[in-house]
C-alpha cells in the first residue's frame, strides 16, 4: 500500500460526515486526526508555521452557513491552510457557501443559473421584485438546510437584508407538471460523481431538502450524462475538491442551484446505499501522496459508519457531554427580515417547535409567513392554527434557522419559547438562569 500519511479533519462540530470520513480514512489503512478546539494548536516561531497534530493534509468541514461569524471559521481555515495543504480551500469553500459570489462565478463560466437579483437597499431589491413574476424565491446568501429560503408574492415587502445576512431573488424554477416540487442533488468527488438523488418535498413545502423532510430517490444511473457533467464542471468552476451540487429542471433545461462544500451524506446514503464518505478519503489519502486500494473504497462506500472514531481528542473540561450547557432561561439574538435583538428566552423540551411573540416577531420582521402549525395546549381537546416563520436565532455563537411558531406571548413571561428543534443542539441546566430583567437592547 506504501508508506502511511495522517489527514486531518477540520471540523468544530460532532457532524456524522466528519465521523465517517475519518472512520473510512482508518479502514483504508491510513493515520487520522480531527482537528477540534480540544487539541488543535498553531505555533508561528523560528521563522516557521507549525500545527500540532501535525497531518499531511486537511479535510475542511468549517460549516460557515450555520454560524453567526462566519468569517472567524473562514479565518481559522486560511489559517491552517497555510501551514498544510488543504482539501476544499478556505477561498473555494467561501466562495461556494455565499450563494451570490457562486452564482457569478458559474456566469462568468457560461453554465445556466436562474434569473437571480442582488440589492443593497431595501428600495431597489422591491422595485427588482417586479421582474420575477407572481411568484419568486427569496433567500439570505448565506443558509443551510433550507432554512433562510421562502417563496414570496409580489405584494411581500423584501429588506435586502435578513438579519446580519444579505437576502437576493431568484426566479421560481420548476416544471409545470403537477408533480412535488422536486430537485437533483450530485455528489462529486475529485472530478467523478459518487452519486446522484432526486428529492421530492414533503405535503406543503416548497422545499426539499432532506432535513426538512423532503423524500429521496436514487437516480444516479437514470440521469443523463450531460446533467452529470454539468455538476462535475460546477463544482470545478467553484474550485471545490468535493461537493454536492443541486440542480432543478425547469420547463426549458437544467439550472445549478448552489453547490455545497458541506453537503450531508444522510440523504444520499439512504437513496443509493452509497456513501461518499470513502471517495473523500481515498481523495485526501492521494492528494498527501499515498495510495488506496479502491475496490475498498467501493466496498467501504456500502455502509455510511459514523460510529464515535477512535482519534476523537479528549474533552478538556470536566465534563464530557458533547452537547453545550444552557439555561432554563437564556439571552439569546433573534433576527428577521428587518431587524435583530437580544431577549431573554425560555427553554422548553416540551415543545417541539420555537414559539415567538408577535409582537417581537413585527418588530424584527419575521417572516413571510410560509405555513400554518395546528397546535394543542393543556388539556383542551380543540386544536388552534398558528402561523409559521423561518426566525434566525443565535446563541453563544451558533446560529440556527427554524420555523417557529407566531403566538401571543403578552401574558407568558418570555416573548420568545426555545422548542426541541433548537435545545436538540444543547443541554439544559433547569438551576441556571438569566435574570428575566435583564438589559438588552437592540443590536445594529
Amino acid at each position: 500500500m506504501g508508506e502511511s500519511v495522517r489527514v486531518g479533519v477540520l471540523s468544530l462540530h460532532n457532524s456524522k460526515e466528519t465521523k465517517a470520513i475519518l472512520n473510512a480514512v482508518d479502514a483504508l489503512g491510513h493515520d487520522t486526526e480531527w482537528l477540534r478546539s480540544e487539541n488543535t494548536v498553531v505555533r508561528f516561531e523560528d521563522g516557521d508555521a507549525s500545527l500540532s497534530p501535525d497531518v499531511d493534509v486537511i479535510v475542511n468541514r468549517l460549516l460557515l452557513s450555520n454560524t453567526e461569524q462566519p468569517s472567524e471559521e473562514l479565518g481559522l481555515a486560511r489559517t491552517l491552510a497555510g501551514v498544510r495543504p488543504m482539501l476544499n480551500t478556505p477561498d473555494a469553500t467561501a466562495r461556494a457557501a455565499h450563494k451570490t459570489a457562486a452564482a457569478v462565478e458559474l456566469v462568468n463560466d457560461g453554465l445556466p443559473v436562474p434569473q437571480t437579483g442582488l440589492a443593497l437597499d431595501n428600495d431597489q431589491l422591491n422595485q427588482l421584485r417586479e421582474e420575477y413574476g407572481d411568484e419568486a424565491v427569496y433567500k439570505t446568501a448565506i443558509g443551510t438546510h433550507g432554512g433562510g429560503a421562502w417563496k414570496v408574492q409580489t405584494s411581500d415587502p423584501l429588506t435586502a437584508r435578513v438579519g446580519n445576512r444579505r437576502a437576493f431573488l431568484q426566479e421560481l424554477v420548476g416544471r409545470d407538471d403537477g408533480e412535488a416540487p422536486r430537485d437533483l442533488r450530485v455528489y462529486v468527488v475529485g472530478g467523478e460523481v459518487v452519486g446522484a438523488m432526486c428529492r421530492y418535498a414533503t405535503d406543503g413545502d416548497w422545499r426539499t431538502n432532506v432535513a426538512r423532510g423532503g423524500s429521496v430517490e436514487d437516480v444516479t444511473d437514470t440521469v443523463s450524462a450531460e446533467v452529470l457533467d454539468l455538476a462535475r464542471q460546477a463544482t470545478a468552476t467553484v474550485g471545490l475538491d468535493y461537493a454536492g451540487v443541486d440542480l432543478i429542471e425547469g420547463d426549458d433545461g437544467w439550472y445549478v442551484l448552489e453547490v455545497n462544500p458541506t453537503a450531508g451524506f444522510k440523504g444520499l446514503y439512504s437513496a443509493t446505499g452509497h456513501s461518499p464518505a470513502p471517495h473523500i478519503a481515498r481523495q485526501a489519502i492521494e492528494f498527501a501522496g499515498g495510495s488506496v486500494d479502491r475496490e475498498r473504497v467501493q466496498g467501504l462506500a456500502s455502509t455510511l459508519d459514523d460510529s464515535v472514531p477512535a482519534c476523537k481528542p479528549a474533552r478538556t473540561s470536566v465534563s464530557s457531554d458533547e452537547a453545550i450547557t444552557i439555561g432554563f432561561t437564556e439571552q439569546v439574538v433573534v433576527s428577521g427580515t428587518s431587524g435583530r435583538t437580544t431577549v431573554v428566552a425560555k427553554s422548553d423540551s416540551g415543545a417541539a417547535r420555537t414559539s415567538i411573540d408577535l409582537r417581537l416577531a413585527a418588530d424584527i420582521g419575521a417572516g413571510p409567513i410560509h405555513t400554518v402549525s395546528r397546535v394543542r395546549s393543556g388539556s383542551s381537546k380543540e386544536s388552534k392554527t398558528r402561523p409559521v416563520v423561518d426566525l434566525v436565532v443565535g446563541i453563544g455563537g451558533e446560529q440556527y434557522t427554524v420555523s417557529a411558531n407566531i403566538e401571543d406571548r403578552t401574558h407568558m413571561s418570555h416573548p420568545l419559547l426555545l422548542g426541541r428543534d433548537i435545545l436538540k443542539n444543547y443541554r439544559i441546566d433547569v438551576s441556571r438562569r438569566v435574570e428575566d430583567h435583564a438589559e438588552v437592547g437592540d443590536e445594529e
